[in-house]
């Protein structure tokens, strides 16, 4: 197991002094969909040898699967479904996966928002993509270290707490018996021994348990996905590679939120069993349709709550998402100031009051999709 070396140190501090107030129903397995399009799969990747089914290992044997779950629901819960269709209304630039940044004086940028991941739909692009980037000078992802796997399993390695836990805790010692046999049943289904993972972080485990199967195949043969292939496009074409984030700021921001609710996130997760099969066939539908807005309303229909409530999806909204985006924009702002760029970071990172689209807008710059 890549982690099984990792040498003890102190116990981070988890700061939790911005937690905010939840106005609405959400679902904790829906929100780790959120998790999936927002950050980048490398240490998916990089666990993924050490804990997963060997089963796996072989893309050919594991087809996709999983059908579209809004016609079901547009015909069982007519209501709900246009709540939905409200919902996705209601969200700013919620439309769109390709945008055209411009000012005056300056060369044309683009904006594309991806999801981290192989299927063949999301790797074609949107129309107008493959001719921006190649007009670009200068390309712009989330983390550069996605090019060396190496280097960057290196830094996870020089901060264990990020990760692991460091103070003698085990995701069993934290759960309940009930909850922990719920954990290990689900775990074992997809091929994961408990044992292994215990000292992990459980938002790390759920960020495996997310894929389906056939994704989790396609990466163990050494399948690129959006960003990476962007970024490996982008170093053999000789242009400017810039990364707006570090791995370790990525995985601090999830670190710092409370850990029983990436437990509870984790075990509600396992609880979806082969409907994350149809949630995520009806995520890459929306995105390849453009309709980005749509997916977290989607997620929360789908996926409701057990308990109905979920008191810290303010905190980790503000904390995984609208913090990064403000980070994203005040970031690549100087490159932009410059013209000719092609940024490419999580879809989900674009829609909303503070997306990175108007982010983008407040600083003076014309935003208009393109697709």
């Amino acid at each position: 197991m890549l982690f099984g070396h990792y040498q003890i140190g102190p116990i981070m501090t988890i700061d939790t002094a911005f937690l905010r107030p939840l106005r609405d129903s959400r679902s904790l397995a829906g929100i780790l969909f959120y998790v999936l399009a927002s950050l980048p799969l490398l240490l998916m990747a990089l666990l993924f040898i050490g804990i997963a089914d060997a089963r796996l290992a072989h893309a050919e044997e594991v087809a996709c699967s999983g059908r579209n779950v809004l016609a079901e629901l547009k015909a069982s819960s007519p209501d709900k479904y246009q709540a939905l269709l409200d919902e996705a209304a209601k969200v700013p630039n919620g439309h769109g996966t390709f945008w055209k940044v411009e000012k005056a004086g300056l060369a044309p940028s683009y904006l594309l928002g991806t999801m981290h991941m192989t299927d063949p739909r999301v790797l074609a692009k949107p129309k107008g993509a493959d001719e921006a980037f190649d007009q670009a000078g200068t390309v712009i992802i989330e983390s550069t270290e996605i090019l060396d796997q190496k280097k960057a399993a290196a830094a996870l390695l020089m901060r264990p707490e990020l990760t692991m836990f460091t103070d003698g805790s085990t995701i069993t010692g934290l759960l309940g018996k009930d909850e922990s046999a719920r954990l290990e049943a689900g775990l074992k289904k997809r091929g994961i021994d408990l044992v292994l993972v215990n000292k992990m972080k459980p938002w790390m485990i759920a960020s495996i348990v997310s894929l389906p199967a056939c994704e989790m195949a396609r990466k163990a043969e050494g399948a690129a996905f959006l960003d990476m292939q962007i970024a490996q496009d982008a170093v053999a074409k000789g242009k400017t590679l810039v990364g707006l984030e570090t791995m370790a700021e990525q995985l601090q921001a999830m670190a710092e939120l409370p850990v029983q609710f990436h437990l509870k996130a984790l075990i509600e997760t396992l609880d979806l069993g082969d409907r994350m099969e149809d949630i995520t066939a009806t995520m890459l539908d929306l995105y390849t349709e453009g309709d980005v807005g749509m997916i977290v309303p989607m997620l929360t229909a789908v996926t409701e709550s057990k308990d109905g409530t979920m008191s810290d999806y303010a905190a980790f909204e503000q904390r995984i998402v609208t913090d990064r985006n403000h980070v994203m924009a005040e970031r690549s702002k100087a490159s932009f100031d410059k013209g000719g760029v092609f940024m490419a970071v999580g879809a989900l990172h674009l829609p909303g009051k503070e997306g990175v689209v108007e982010l983008l807008r407040q600083e003076g710059f014309t935003v208009t999709a393109v697709n």
